[in-house]
């Protein structure tokens, strides 16, 4: 069977290109050794059914792995404790790998719950008084997965189920009970009686504050990126570039593993392998409606404060100080929307950031302001051969923005500036490139807008005048940074709101780089 790159459900190495995971299995390994319980918590296809399946097979020699799925299970089956031990049983039994390892007793116990007369109600003791029975009597230590733990959310029998656990794992010495615990989910289960008991007495009292933090990085790094083309390299001997093409692929995607193999997929069915079709399967994607990307969406026009904490990042340029304790802050990691780096909080990766700017610049109240519409009726004078004229965008936005707010200083704030020039570009090249704004100069002051259109980088510094010396200082900025991209000419866009300002455009020569500067 040909392997190809796979973006839908369990990857499988025999059948799918796809990273090694040994390394990570060995670190949760030590975990499990150690006799830890814990949760793995991460956003939607981030390979985390496809990491438990490898740790299975990874575990057998040591273990009997137990794993479970209560995807399978209905809403019915939390009704009640008895239907709960039930339907457990019931999947348990399914198990036949876990049957070769008990004893007839056993099986005979768990066989009689999962046929139990409906007139007998089974409570959960009586289903942890056999699985410690088991966990004592079997001949490798018993390790217990469960995958798809958000759909026992919101429901009090489950948390029992995991209060019985906690009673087990802090008696183990006395009673035998399972060696690890691994629950997987995209939700945190250490959070669930928030759902459930919103009274601030029972907030934070969990059932499951036994687990032991999960820090163990499952994201694609260049060098997994690169042993996986290597794989694929192997087979179809193309020529590509593998150190260039993995490190371009880890730049739009920072190793998010469905947005890694989204890319290598349009590349080996659709583009090629050129530095250029990653950008070019990047734009397929952006176009593309996903659960991945459905999920972010509703996530967002959900929870308004978690709109405010994106629009603030993306619109506003602010910074925003990463704070563990924060619940937005907390929400939105756990759903794999913001990282922590260098002690703020910024977009996960340049993909989800495309993404949150599209549905944010092309809201309706936003396609209704002047600016917006001024782009639109001028988006098709800026292309000139396979270039942007992006000397030219910025000439026409100096004027759209002094016929528009000339007059009328008071209307925006110093931060609205950002959001006037990424709303007056957003309809200009929609459809044929994309934009990001460079985390790392991200801040009140100064904004990095990188435009990558038809396979071509123009990079505009965007900046809140504050004197000669500061505009001095953005040149030779902007001057190192393209040094970096390795591009000859950057764009210098000031928002300058000072009474005596001169509005224009005007270029200079930079160590050996151009410089195109407008004033709006």
């Amino acid at each position: 069977m040909e392997k190809y790159f796979n973006i839908t459900g369990l990857c499988n190495p025999q059948e799918h290109y796809m990273v090694n995971l040994d390394s990570r299995l060995a670190e949760i390994k030590k975990m499990i050794d150690k006799g830890q319980y814990f949760c793995i918590n991460r956003g939607r296809q981030y390979g985390k059914t496809t990491t438990i399946m490898a740790l299975e097979k990874y575990l057998e020699k040591d273990y009997i792995v137990v794993s479970m799925d209560f995807q399978v299970l209905d809403d019915i089956d939390f009704t009640d404790s008895s239907t709960f031990v039930r339907a457990f049983s019931r999947e348990l039994w399914s198990e036949k790998s876990c049957r070769v390892f008990m004893s007839d007793e056993i099986q005979q116990d768990i066989k009689s719950m999962k046929k139990f007369d409906k007139n007998y109600k089974y409570s959960l003791a009586d289903l942890f008084s056999v699985l410690s029975d088991w966990c004592d009597e079997a001949k490798k230590p018993i390790v217990l997965m469960i995958d798809e733990i958000d759909q026992a959310s919101n429901n009090q029998v489950f948390l029992n189920f995991l209060a019985q656990l906690r009673y087990y794992y802090l008696n183990r010495k006395k009673k035998s009970t399972f060696q690890s615990v691994i629950l997987v989910g995209v939700h945190d289960i250490r959070n669930l009686r928030q759902k459930i008991r919103p009274d601030t007495e029972h907030r934070h009292n969990s059932p499951w504050n036994i687990a032991t933090d999960f820090n163990i990085d499952m994201s694609f790094s260049p060098e997994d990126i690169a042993s996986m083309l290597n794989d694929y390299e192997k087979d179809h001997h193309t020529g590509m570039n593998i150190s260039e093409i993995s490190k371009l692929i880890y730049d739009y995607t920072s190793g998010y593993p469905v947005l890694v193999s989204s890319i290598c997929k349009k590349s080996d069915e659709i583009l090629g392998w050129s530095e250029n079709s990653v950008s070019e399967a990047v734009k397929i994607i952006l176009k593309e409606s996903s659960a991945l990307f459905e999920s972010l969406i509703n996530k967002i026009e959900d929870n308004s404060d978690l709109y405010d904490y994106l629009y603030q990042i993306l619109i506003d340029g602010r910074r925003i100080s990463y704070n563990p304790d924060d619940s937005v802050i907390k929400l939105a990691m756990i759903y794999g929307f913001l990282k922590e780096e260098k002690g703020s909080v910024i977009i996960a990766n340049r993909i989800f950031e495309t993404r949150l700017y599209n549905a944010i610049l092309t809201a309706k109240e936003m396609q209704k302001t002047s600016i917006f519409k001024a782009g639109e009726t001028d988006k098709n004078q800026f292309l000139s051969g396979n270039h942007l004229n992006m000397k030219l965008i910025l000439e026409k936005f100096i004027m759209h923005f002094n016929d528009i707010y000339g007059t009328q200083p008071d209307k925006f704030k110093e931060d609205d500036g950002r959001k006037l020039f990424l709303l007056y570009l957003r309809p200009i090249i929609n459809g044929v490139g994309n934009y990001y704004i460079e985390a790392q100069t991200r801040d009140q002051r100064r904004t990095d807008v990188i435009v990558d259109y038809l396979g071509k980088q123009y990079i505009v510094e965007l900046k809140i005048w504050h004197g000669d010396e500061y505009n001095t200082q953005g040149e030779k900025q902007l001057s190192e940074y393209l040094d970096y991209y390795h591009i000859d000419k950057g764009y210098l866009l000031s928002f300058n709101f000072n009474k005596n300002k001169q509005s224009g455009m005007h270029t200079i020569e930079l160590n050996g780089r151009t410089i195109v500067e407008a004033v709006v």
